[in-house]
């Protein structure tokens, strides 16, 4: 009888341990989620104005002669 207790623990412990793995990757998948959406939002907000500033940089350094 105490073999069966001792193995159902062990297949219980081994069941929820696979569990939180799977919970753990979920996490990681949100939070990468969560970084992307927020570097998405950055580029999209002040990608107008770098363009800009590299832009007005262009258009003051001096032509380069052909050659």
């Amino acid at each position: 009888m105490s073999t069966a207790i001792a193995y159902l623990q062990l297949w219980i412990s081994d069941r929820f341990r696979d569990r939180e793995r799977g919970a753990t990757a979920v996490e990681y998948g949100l939070m990468v989620g969560l970084i992307a959406v927020v570097i998405i939002g950055v580029v999209m907000t002040l990608g107008g104005q770098l363009e800009a500033l590299f832009t007005g940089v262009s258009d003051e350094l001096p032509a380069v002669p052909a050659g």
